[in-house]
């Protein structure tokens, strides 16, 4: 067993190459081990509805040719994103009898499925039709259980991955010359997507809060801007609020990323939903103490005192989170302690291996 094709509606290019890094970092990381991997993806981020409606056009037609040219020839599908890349992928495994394997990173079971009746028989049809489910977090497992009724046997939980050897600590003073932070600023670091469902809002709320009692704040945003009018609306709420030293970055190279988490004081994920929060583990490898929303995911993640849990949509326990963080010595000490032994379960090295072992698990079946 050798060939796989991986379908994906999230993928890089090169003007987005943080879009979907993760399936990409899998993708590199089964090649170098010898497997035969093809990608039929889209590498669009935009999420307006002309670009949506070209971008899985695109993407249905892309994956029907392959299955026209070599439909026949992979040992495993694997699809990233429940609906629609499960559902071509079922597509090999009706014509084909090829095995099917769904990775479930959150979005496609916390929104997705949420769109209307349509979308949560696609989504219960194609976890039920699956040979071998992935879930990133635990919480998705039991979603799936729980709403979409699927056996637990088919389950597993197993995430991405942090990739070690480009997240990883350096000395702050070091990271920060690198990044041309001042030494004397108080930085607040936030990596996502520029979108409501992150809770950009609020930490630009708790960041205002904290500007008496916390000197030099600077709050730094690196991501897409993947709703235009939103990002317009937060850089009008930053200049309103009068944080001083505030800025949204374009995405970043992922070593450029893990220079800016070791240069901060605190990593803030204050999302309203969370599958996994890989983002939250790779600031964690560089040694930064993280404070997230207490959602999803992240409650197990962040739990054990590796991270500090907040309220979702709550300004004033997020100021709080970050504040203790910022003032309390010993407890930062101490998730910088927990997050690098969590960073280390979760190593990418470890986890593909994994991976490569359910491929074969659910090939026999």
């Amino acid at each position: 067993m050798e060939k796989i094709l991986v379908i994906s509606t999230m993928y890089p290019s090169k003007a987005h190459t943080g879009f979907g890094i993760f399936v990409e970092n899998q993708v590199k990381a089964l090649k170098d081990r010898g497997f035969h991997v093809d990608v039929a993806a889209i590498k669009d981020p935009r999420i307006n509805k002309p670009a949506v409606v070209v971008k899985y056009a695109f993407l249905i037609m892309r994956v029907l040719l392959i299955m026209l040219m070599k439909g026949r020839h992979y040992d495993i599908i694997h699809a990233h994103y429940v609906y629609p890349s499960g559902k071509l992928a079922l597509l090999f495994k009706k014509l084909f009898r090829t095995t099917v394997i769904v990775t479930a990173h959150g979005g496609d079971l916390d929104k997705m499925a949420k769109k209307g009746p349509f979308f949560f028989r696609q989504t219960k049809h194609v976890l039920h039709q699956a040979d071998f489910i992935i879930a990133v977090g635990e919480k998705l497992k039991q979603d799936m259980m729980g709403t979409f009724d699927v056996s637990e046997e088919i389950i597993t939980v197993l995430n991405m991955g942090v990739d070690r050897q480009i997240f990883k600590p350096i000395s702050q003073a070091h990271a920060r010359k690198l990044v041309h932070l001042p030494s004397s600023a108080t930085v607040i670091l936030f990596v996502g997507n520029i979108i409501e469902a992150k809770g950009i809002d609020e930490l630009i709320s708790a960041c205002h809060d904290l500007k008496g009692t916390t000197p030099s704040l600077e709050l730094h945003l690196i991501g897409a801007r993947k709703d235009p009018a939103f990002a317009n609306q937060i850089r009008e709420k930053m200049a309103r609020e009068d944080i001083q030293n505030s800025h949204i970055h374009p995405p970043m190279k992922q070593r450029d990323v893990a220079r800016w988490m070791a240069a901060a004081d605190v990593f803030v994920i204050p999302s309203y939903m969370e599958g996994f929060g890989l983002v939250a583990l790779e600031a964690m490898s560089c040694h930064t103490p993280v404070v997230g929303s207490d959602v999803g995911g992240l409650h197990y993640l962040l739990s054990g005192d590796c991270g500090i849990l907040v309220k979702p949509k709550n300004r004033v326990s997020l100021r709080r989170g970050i504040e203790r963080v910022l003032k309390e010595t010993d407890l930062k000490q101490q998730l910088v302690a927990n997050g690098e032994a969590k960073a280390e379960t979760y190593d990418q090295e470890k986890l593909i291996g994994r991976l490569i072992a359910h491929y074969y698990r659910s090939y026999n079946l």
